[in-house]
C-alpha cells in the first residue's frame, strides 16, 4: 500500500514528535484550505511473506496473532495523533497489510468502532479492508461487512495454480473462486487484484485470468506488473523476466477487455465502473492528506504553512510497546518547499484524467508558477495535454510516465 515503505529503508527508533504549536508556526507555504483527510491502518501480519513483497509484513499463524494488544496500540497511536488533525473529518478509511483478513471479524468490528469513537468519519465514508482468499471462511466476509467494512479488496493475483505457487500465495484457484463468489454476494463494491508479466505467462494465460476476474462483475479491478523490488526474495533469486513487448501487449489486452466490460482505466494500475473508483486511493493521487497508524505506517499532514510526513516504528513488537506509551513515531520531517512540485506530480500524473490546475496551489501551498516551465516542456514533448485549466498525460505520457514525472524534479525546476 501506498503509505508503507520497504522496512529496510526506515529507522526503528522512536523520536519526540513536535507539538501542534511547532507545526502551526509561520512558514513559506500558504494553504487557504486543508486537503481532504484519510486514515490508513496497517495490520502487519500475513501467513506467508510473498517473494515479491517489500511491504512491512511479518509471517505469523492466525492463532498466534496478538489481536487485542495490537488494537490497544492502534487506539493509543490514534489518540496521540489527534491534536495534529483536531477538528478535521476523515473521508475514507483503508485497513491494509499484511493480511488484515487474518484478524477476526470481532477484532475488525472493535477496530472500526474505536476509530468512530475517536474521529469524525464522513457520512457514507468508504471503509476498505484488504483480504486474501487463503484466509477466507464462509460468512467471514459477511461478518466484516457487518462490522462496518463497505469495500473489500481481494488479493487474487492469478487464477493459475502454477503462478500462485511461484508468487508464494497461500491460496489456490478454487479458494480464489469461492472467495470472490462470496465477495460479489456481500459487497456492492469490491476490488480484485491481479498481476501480469509473470514468469512463463503467455498472452492467452493473461487473457484467461482477466476473463475469469471479469466473470464476477467487479466494479473495480487493480492490475499490477510484477516488479522486482530490493530486499525481497525475488531480488536475491530473480525469476525469468517477461519480454517487454509481451508485457506491453498484455497491458493493451487488459485495457481492451476491461473497457469491453464497462471498466475504464482511471489510474495507471486501476480500472473501475463509473462512480466506483477507489476514493481512498484517489485522495493519494490528488495529493490529499492521510494519517497512518500501525507498524511502519506513513502519514502526510498539511498545516497552514507546511506539509509534514511521519513514519511509525516498523517492528510490530516495538511498535506496540511504544504506541501504548504515546511515542510510536520513528521519523517526522517537513517536506522541503522545492520538493513539493515533484511530489504532487508524482501522484497527480498517475490519473488518466489528470487534474485541474487549481489543485496544485490548493494542495501544495505554492503558486502555479512553480511548475509552469516544466508543464510547457512536457506539452512540447508531447507528454502532457492541456485544455483550458485541465491538464492530463497524453497517451505517450502515460506510456512514459517516469519521463513525464521526472520533468518536475527539483533539479529540473
Amino acid at each position: 500500500m501506498i503509505p508503507i515503505q520497504p522496512a529496510s529503508s526506515l529507522s526503528d527508533t522512536p523520536e519526540p514528535v513536535p507539538d501542534l504549536a511547532h507545526y502551526m508556526r509561520a512558514g513559506t507555504l500558504q494553504f487557504q484550505t486543508l486537503p481532504p483527510l484519510a486514515l490508513y491502518v496497517h495490520l502487519p501480519w500475513c501467513l506467508k511473506k510473498c517473494p515479491y513483497c517489500d511491504f512491512n509484513s511479518h509471517e505469523m499463524r492466525a492463532a498466534e496473532l496478538p489481536e487485542q494488544p495490537y488494537l490497544n496500540a492502534l487506539m493509543a497511536d490514534l489518540e496521540a495523533a489527534l491534536p495534529l488533525i483536531w477538528g478535521r473529518s476523515v473521508q475514507t478509511v483503508f485497513i491494509g497489510g499484511g493480511t488484515p483478513s487474518l484478524f477476526s471479524p470481532q477484532a475488525i468490528d472493535q477496530l472500526i468502532s474505536g476509530i468512530r469513537a475517536r474521529l469524525k468519519i464522513a457520512a457514507n465514508a468508504e471503509i476498505t479492508l484488504e483480504a486474501n482468499p487463503g484466509t477466507f471462511e464462509k460468512d467471514r466476509f459477511k461478518a466484516f461487512h457487518g462490522a462496518g467494512v463497505t469495500r473489500l479488496s481481494v488479493g487474487v493475483q492469478s487464477f493459475h495454480d502454477e503462478f500462485l505457487t511461484t508468487l508464494g500465495r497461500v491460496h489456490n484457484r478454487a479458494q480464489a473462486l469461492d472467495a470472490l463468489a462470496e465477495a460479489a454476494t456481500v459487497f456492492d463494491t469490491f476490488n480484485l487484484d491481479l498481476m501480469y508479466a509473470l514468469p512463463g505467462q503467455t498472452l492467452a494465460m493473461l487473457q484467461a485470468d482477466v476473463a475469469t476476474a471479469l466473470s464476477f462483475a467487479p466494479k473495480h479491478l487493480s492490475v499490477y506488473h510484477l516488479t522486482i523490488e530490493p530486499n525481497t526474495l525475488f531480488a536475491k533469486h530473480p525469476p525469468a523476466k517477461v519480454d517487454d513487448d509481451l508485457a506491453a501487449d498484455m497491458l493493451d489486452q487488459i485495457t481492451a477487455m476491461t473497457a469491453a466490460a464497462g471498466l475504464q482505466r482511471y489510474e495507471v494500475s486501476a480500472y473501475a465502473q463509473a462512480g466506483h473508483a477507489c476514493q481512498h486511493n484517489l485522495n493519494y493521487w490528488q495529493f490529499g492528506d492521510y494519517l497512518g497508524v500501525g507498524a511502519g505506517a506513513h502519514s502526510k499532514l498539511s498545516f497552514a504553512h507546511r506539509v509534514v510526513r511521519q513514519v511509525r516504528l516498523r517492528d510490530p513488537a516495538r511498535y506496540m510497546v511504544h504506541a501504548v506509551a504515546g511515542n510510536a513515531v520513528a521519523q517526522s520531517f517537513e517536506v522541503k518547499r522545492d520538493e513539493l512540485p515533484f511530489e504532487f506530480m508524482l501522484n497527480a500524473l498517475r490519473l488518466a484524467g489528470g487534474f485541474d490546475l487549481s489543485l496544485f496551489p490548493e494542495r501544495t501551498g505554492l503558486p502555479l508558477s512553480k511548475v509552469q516551465a516544466a508543464m510547457e516542456q512536457a506539452v512540447q514533448q508531447g507528454l502532457l495535454l492541456r485544455q483550458g485549466s485541465q491538464v492530463q498525460p497524453s497517451v505517450r505520457g502515460f506510456d512514459f510516465l517516469n519521463d513525464l514525472q521526472a520533468l518536475f524534479l527539483p533539479s529540473n525546476a
